[in-house]
């Protein structure tokens, strides 16, 4: 449950001057979380401190839990006037099936699979993400990421099977590349696309290795190996299949980005 009686002992102390607004702004930061039954606990100041709202897991949780996870949260924005998108990320069809029938507004994006539940218009960011996919089997991974960019405010633009088997379907779309302010490159096999693109953009990329290959990629470790020991500068690599984890990253450089632009302006450089 929400530590109240903490936040009080927090405000008392900066009306007495016992205690900095910095000191205060820093301990409420990790104050608030509400526990949900025995099994979980949501973070509702995971956006106060990350700028991203907390999202649900879905694998290794039942519907029940998803479901009860998912109604505490919106119980919480509606309480506080807050407009969040509630997200659960690989979510089975058939789990989606049970959800729906609890939670009748919710929302199924099946080549992702994610489930949304609106609280209100989706929140808009400045910056465009480019996601970019080397093969058609490597969409879903892309698709999680373009779509959790989106859900969390930014514009995201789609290239989809422009790998360098056929490396010319990469070249035509020079110009729209350049115009992105970070690209996502979503490969499998020999995961070579990510460094191929680095060699082409002044912006940052984030390489996602997927588990889609033969034997010899061994589930995606072939493809991470070859980002991580790319030679392109300018390359971050997450995880094998972390769509979700690039979009976040994408999203933290734009925000830094504009909290930088926002601070020159204001100090007049």
């Amino acid at each position: 449950m929400r530590d109240e009686e903490g936040l009080k002992n927090i405000l008392d102390a900066v009306a007495e001057g016992n205690l900095s607004v910095e000191a205060a702004q820093q301990k409420v930061q990790n104050l608030a979380f509400e526990s949900v039954d025995d099994f979980a606990k949501i973070d509702h100041h995971r956006t106060l401190r990350t700028g991203f709202p907390e999202v649900i897991w879905g694998p290794g949780k039942t519907p029940k839990q998803i479901v009860q996870i998912m109604l505490k949260m919106q119980e919480s924005f509606q309480r506080d006037n807050q407009i969040r998108p509630i997200i659960a990320t690989r979510i089975d069809p058939a789990v989606f099936d049970q959800l729906k029938k609890q939670i009748p507004e919710l929302e199924y994006y099946s080549v992702p699979k994610i489930c949304l539940l609106k609280t209100g218009s989706l929140p808009q960011k400045k910056g465009k993400i480019g996601i970019i996919s080397a093969g058609t089997a490597d969409i879903p991974v892309a698709e999680e990421a373009a779509l959790t960019a989106e859900l969390c405010g930014f514009s995201v633009e789609r290239l989809w099977d422009v790998g360098v088997a056929g490396i010319h379907r990469l070249f035509s779309h020079r110009e729209l590349l350049s115009q992105l302010q970070v690209l996502i490159v979503v490969a499998g096999m020999e995961g070579a696309l990510p460094s191929v693109v680095a060699g082409m953009v002044d912006s940052p990329v984030i390489a996602v290795p997927t588990s889609i290959g033969y034997g010899a990629s061994f589930e995606g470790v072939a493809p991470l190996l070859t980002m991580l020991n790319s030679c392109a500068p300018g390359i971050g690599v997450v995880n094998i299949d972390n769509g979700f984890g690039a979009a976040i990253l994408a999203g933290q450089i734009l925000r830094t980005a504009g909290k930088i632009h926002s601070e020159s302006e204001e100090n007049g450089y």
